[in-house]
């Protein structure tokens, strides 16, 4: 990014995976955003954005939820806008959680799964979680503050944990 690129501003992000087999317990996927301050960008999260939660200022929104991942194409759906958040905060990772209600399922065990990151019809990133097959869980994308606008890249790192331990791991530091 340079001169006049303002980096990106509004971003969905879609998941999508196949149901379970028929009688095996259903596969959820769930996709999930953490948003850290610019004064510790590798801390806690400030907030989660997840199923049954939005951001408090209204910037990122889950507005498709999937327990099963029945459907044509993409099961989940969450915006991000970017350029609305405020100052004070620097960094976004965006990763996906499997609920463990069934059973331990991992991203091998779950036919079709992937991810769309794109800003208005061109994709930023296309991710099938071929390279986290044991994880239960995974990062995708981090989102960090550059200046007045926002750059992205990829991050994919599985994760042996389920959504809530996720949740304390999202925003690890990565080489």
């Amino acid at each position: 990014m340079g001169g006049l690129n303002k980096g990106v501003g509004r971003i969905e992000v879609t998941l999508r995976w196949d149901p379970a087999p028929a009688g095996a317990p259903a596969h959820d996927l769930d996709l999930v955003a953490g948003v850290f301050s610019a004064a510790d960008p590798h801390g806690a999260p400030v907030y989660l954005v997840h199923f049954g939660s939005r951001s408090p200022d209204g910037t990122i929104t889950l507005h498709r939820d999937s327990r099963t991942g029945q459907g044509f194409g993409y099961d989940e759906a969450m915006t991000l806008e970017l350029d609305r958040l405020a100052a004070e905060y620097a960094r976004v990772v965006v990763g996906v959680a499997i609920q463990q209600n069934g059973g331990r399922v991992a991203f091998g065990g779950i036919a079709n799964a992937g991810i769309r990151v794109r800003e208005g019809y061109d994709d930023l990133l296309n991710h099938d979680f071929a390279d986290v097959p044991e994880a239960l869980s995974a990062t995708v994308v981090e989102f960090t503050r550059a200046g007045a606008g926002w750059s992205y890249r990829s991050i994919s790192q599985g994760f042996d944990a389920d959504p809530q331990t996720f949740a304390t791991l999202l925003g690890a530091a990565r080489s």
